[in-house]
């Protein structure tokens, strides 16, 4: 059952991130800082998963060490959502703001670049932000993990 569990997890995480790549590169929606970090709990996901499929470990520290990287990435797309909802102030993550103190050079290579605001939803499915639907996966692996793992001791 486990085994399963991971695959599932596996086949999620592929998938959100390739959706994720296809929409930034193939639809052309540029993400937001925290958007770019809300994608690093699904590749160590991958990472972990593939590991333990090759390198067999502890079940219970795999599940363990899966836990907190989707309790992270719930507490992450929360605090993004908060952000996009107007209830979180943004952070130093996102703000554009802080060109003030740059000299000239370096504020010629800020403007260059394509900051993008966290509290500006680019890319909605059915009225939904991705930020959205990505505390409701982060949510569901995390509960299904915590799940498992309290049957495993």
């Amino acid at each position: 059952m486990v085994k399963k569990i991971y695959l599932s997890i596996l086949i999620i995480s592929i998938l959100t991130l390739t959706s994720a790549y296809f929409i930034e590169y193939f639809l052309g929606y540029q993400p937001c800082s925290l958007c770019l970090l809300e994608r690093i709990p699904y590749a160590l996901s991958i990472i972990i998963i593939l590991t333990n499929f090759k390198i067999k470990f502890n079940d219970k520290h795999t599940i363990l060490v899966l836990i907190v990287i989707f309790v992270v990435s719930t507490l992450l797309s929360i605090y993004h959502f908060g952000i996009e909802q107007g209830l979180i102030e943004e952070s130093f993550v996102c703000s554009t703001k802080d060109n003030l103190n740059l000299n000239k050079e370096q504020l010629l290579q800020e403007l260059q670049k394509m900051n993008i605001s966290c509290k500006n939803v680019a890319f909605t499915i059915f009225g939904l932000s991705l930020t959205t639907y990505n505390i409701l996966l982060s949510v569901i692996i995390s509960a299904t993990l915590i799940k498992i793992y309290a049957k495993q001791k």
